[in-house]
């Protein structure tokens, strides 16, 4: 089969499996296995791949169709300005989290330091580093698979002021100093009875990174009663939120003294994150 072949079989095979969005998938399935962009299939499509490059393209198809996440197939994704290492065991890191980062990182000083909860691949954390100069930050992660990348996500960008430490958020901190300038979270916000209805791809990610409990905020009320303490007076602390929470988290600032708090929407207009402002004594 030419490299031309094998991109129509994909997009079908896909389209057939139920996937939203066949033509992206294959297309970046093509530019990865077989080595062609959509220029380059358009200019050689008509090449015949390598034994060896068909299978694993083939094999990584049918990977697809049975749901595995495309980022966990190409094992890298990109966020923002970055490219972060992902696999099995650790969240996929979304464009809707660029939400949180944008907001804190536009209100952060040179130097600021802080702490990124629930880093998983350290998206937010090395986020924030690309975008406020000189930031310092501590990437707090509990689970020892998604440490994994996220050491190598921090490793890959060595100009940034960014580590990591193991840590339940769930618990109060120990071995933390305080005086932060800023706290930045992409908690586990789904309520665990809607977890079963999730898409396939999303069901394949760690329930460790996506089940918020009963009601979805057994992690922003640990936040808040358990680490919000580290801040200094006007830091700053930002948190990724389901759809629906803006009012349950909102008030939740409000009930532990922040003020300014704000709700921020994605592309789409939907709401996306709640900043607040650590208040004076």
């Amino acid at each position: 089969m030419t490299a031309r072949e094998l991109y129509l079989y994909a997009r079908a095979r896909l389209s057939e499996a139920g996937i939203d969005s066949p033509g992206f998938d294959a297309s970046l399935l093509t530019e990865h296995f077989l080595g062609l962009d959509r220029p380059g299939l358009a200019l050689h499509g008509d090449t015949v791949p390598p034994e060896e490059k068909r299978q694993g393209f083939i094999e990584a198809v049918g990977q697809r169709a049975r749901r595995r996440p495309l980022q966990y197939i190409l094992g890298e994704w990109p966020f923002m300005s970055l490219t972060l290492k992902v696999g099995e065991g650790v969240l996929v890191p979304r464009e809707d989290t660029a939400v949180l980062v944008e907001a804190l990182a536009a209100r952060l000083d040179r130097g600021a330091q802080g702490l990124d909860l629930c880093a998983g691949t350290g998206a937010v954390g090395l986020g924030i580093c690309s975008l406020a100069p000189g930031a310092r930050v501590t990437c707090v992660e509990l689970d020892g698979t998604a440490m994994g990348y996220l050491w190598k996500n921090i490793e890959r960008y060595p100009g940034y002021s960014c580590t990591a430490v193991t840590a339940d958020v769930l618990s109060a901190p120990k071995g933390f100093q305080g005086g932060l300038d800023f706290i930045a979270s992409n908690p586990p916000y789904i309520v665990s009875d809607e977890l079963s209805a999730l898409q396939p791809e999303v069901q394949k990610e760690p329930s460790l990174a996506l089940d918020g409990g009963r009601d979805g905020l057994v992690f922003y009320r640990a936040i808040l009663k358990n680490w919000a303490g580290l801040l200094q007076e006007g830091g700053l602390l930002g948190v990724e939120i389901g759809e629906t929470q803006a009012g349950d988290v909102s008030a939740l600032f409000a009930q532990h003294g922040f003020e300014d708090v704000a709700v921020h929407r994605d592309l789409a207009g939907l709401n996306r994150a709640v900043t607040g402002v650590k208040a004076s004594v």
